[in-house]
């Protein structure tokens, strides 16, 4: 199961109560922070999110309004007395740009600080583990940037629960059930796998689609994700607006969403000129009617 929360969802620049670009994606209990625009770290404290338990984060790209809340947060973090390591992901030049400010300001951290530099133009794997792997998405905006797209995996069959009562299973009977395998018993009963057990969950997979102007190549990539974040920065009285700065309209994402065969499509990244996002879900609805809008602190479950 996959948990999507929205800490901020607006561009260019915070305002009250509009918070720029981040999220906190939670995997099985493993969390994952997504781009990290300023006052992140306040969102999460609301979000009631223990801090050490964010061991990676993904930038998308180095606009202010997707990381200028990073040095902060990493300042933070060493001022709670973090030991675990944190492993950061984002363009070239990342890596520069914070131990610099680290290094002037005399604050390196006591815990370990890894990045991972970005340059790649085609999607390639930045992440994986047993649970779960990343993949980038390459937008098309006016500085390099990524999406990225989460996958889980789905390794371990589930154990009927009505089916094992009264069996008095040891742990390594449960693993093996849970691996595949069939079981013996200690008087010698074997039991096939499949009486006990049922398929494991399909993979979930999550696309998260930042600053971008309309990109068809990432139809192939997103095809059938159970959620899409696609930025819509502009309404389609603003298309012109939206060309030039290299953004999407609401339309356009839905355009995307549609062509792509998502099931659920999460509209954001508003630009401040707009006081009504109604108008996004009527722009984008008669293209692709599975669509809702992001707000700061909302949650989605995939």
């Amino acid at each position: 199961m996959m948990k999507l929360t929205i800490l901020g969802c607006h561009s260019a620049t915070p305002r009250d109560n509009k918070h720029t670009t981040s999220q906190l994606l939670d995997i099985q209990g493993k969390l994952f922070l997504i781009d990290c625009g300023e006052g992140t770290q306040l969102q999460l404290r609301k979000s009631k999110v223990k801090f050490s338990r964010i061991k990676h984060i993904f930038i998308s790209h180095l606009h202010g309004d997707h990381f200028y809340g990073l040095i902060g947060l990493i300042s933070t973090f060493r001022l709670l007395g973090r030991t675990t390591p944190l492993t950061i992901y984002g363009p070239k030049g990342i890596k520069e740009i914070i131990t610099l400010q680290l290094k002037l300001a005399k604050s390196w951290t006591d815990y370990e600080l890894f990045f991972k530099e970005l340059d790649a133009k085609v999607p390639e794997i930045i992440y994986e583990d047993e649970v779960l792997s990343v993949l980038t998405l390459p937008l098309d905006h006016r500085v390099y940037t990524n999406g990225f797209l989460f996958t889980t995996k789905s390794v371990h069959r589930k154990i009927i629960k009505e089916a094992v009562e009264g069996l008095n299973l040891s742990p390594f009977h449960f693993q093996q059930l849970q691996e595949g395998k069939s079981i013996k018993l200690t008087d010698g009963q074997v039991i096939e796998n499949k009486v006990l057990t049922q398929d494991p969950d399909p993979a979930k997979q999550y696309a998260f689609c930042s600053d971008t102007a309309f990109n068809e190549a990432l139809v192939p990539h997103i095809k059938g994700v159970d959620l899409l974040y696609h930025e819509s920065t502009f309404l389609e009285q603003h298309l012109e607006l939206a060309a030039k700065t290299k953004h999407s309209t609401a339309k356009q994402a839905a355009k995307i969403a549609q062509n792509a065969q998502v099931k659920k499509l999460i509209l954001g990244h508003f630009s401040n000129r707009y006081s009504d996002y109604k108008a996004f879900i009527e722009e984008a609805q008669p293209i692709f009617e599975n669509v809702q809008l992001a707000e700061d602190l909302k949650s989605f479950s995939i």
